[in-house]
């Protein structure tokens, strides 16, 4: 009895240290958009620098921007962060954009919306329910000020084009149907317009980029890109399988198949970029 109990709690061991190394982290790879538990480590390398513009009501509005090294004209990419509001993460995803030669500018979409109008870092607790006010006139008015400044700067070359993330990739989408001038929109794991028919307005090419077990989101990709064949507009998506919601940052997720979705879909979006913004 005590002989099969020794090997009931050997195996059990066994076990738990299979289950903690199969959630460890991936090795850290310095041409992947970071894991969650990387984050730390991409920032304290950053060369990333705070900046801000105004809104025409003169609303400052917060962003992290890293610069690629060389003189060469690039172009820009815009980061919405997803319903955590301006954190590291995002910040860190813009640092590995400026690392692959564009310009990364991450923008804080709750900038004025604490109190002396601040953002996310003055919001602290408050971030969830101070998102739910930004509008999708909100996040326009701050995406179109941030290309604005961006363009001024001496190595940008005009174009531009905007990632997402969560509740970011939905307005991601939404700011191409907006922004007439947009070059490219990349989606990750967010809503498509539930109003098919603005679809009708949108110019910039769309990657979306999903996970099989995130239905409530991938419900309605394929009818979004029945629309927007029908309408001449180019939408192109993967359904990663076995991957869920928010698989870029919890790359130890869903028993490796979250890390097997990010290595496909972080080069997706670095060729569609380098693609559309050249």
């Amino acid at each position: 009895m005590k002989r099969f109990s020794s090997i009931l709690v050997v195996s059990s061991v066994l076990l738990a240290s299979s289950v903690v190394a199969a959630q460890q982290a991936p090795p850290r790879n310095n041409a992947m958009a970071p894991a969650a538990e990387h984050v730390a480590d991409v920032l304290a390398k950053s060369t990333g620098k705070w900046e801000t513009t105004k809104l025409a009501d003169g609303t400052n509005v917060k962003m992290w921007v890293v610069q690629p090294t060389g003189t060469a004209k690039v172009g820009t990419v815009l980061v919405i962060h997803e319903n955590m509001g301006l954190n590291d993460w995002a910040r860190a995803v813009a640092d590995q954009l400026g690392r692959q030669g564009f310009i990364a500018v991450a923008v804080d979409m709750l900038s004025g919306k604490a109190p002396d109008g601040g953002g996310t870092a003055e919001l602290g607790a408050g971030v969830g329910q101070a998102l739910r006010t930004v509008t999708p006139a909100d996040v326009t008015a701050r995406l179109d000020a941030a290309a604005a400044w961006a363009k001024k700067l001496p190595n940008a070359n005009g174009k531009y084009g905007v990632v997402g993330y969560c509740w970011g990739g939905g307005h991601s989408f939404n700011y191409a149907v907006a922004q007439p001038n947009l070059s490219a929109a990349v989606v990750y794991y967010g809503s498509t317009p539930s109003d098919m028919s603005v679809l009708a307005t949108i110019k910039a090419p769309v990657l979306g980029l999903y996970g099989g077990n995130d239905a409530r989101i991938t419900a309605n990709v394929e009818p979004t890109a029945a629309k927007m064949k029908e309408l001449g507009k180019s939408y192109t998506y993967s359904v990663y399988a076995g991957a869920g919601h928010g698989f870029l940052r919890q790359q130890t997720g869903d028993d490796g198949s979250n890390l097997k979705a990010a290595e496909q879909a972080w080069p997706a979006t670095l060729a569609f970029f380098r693609e559309h913004l050249k």
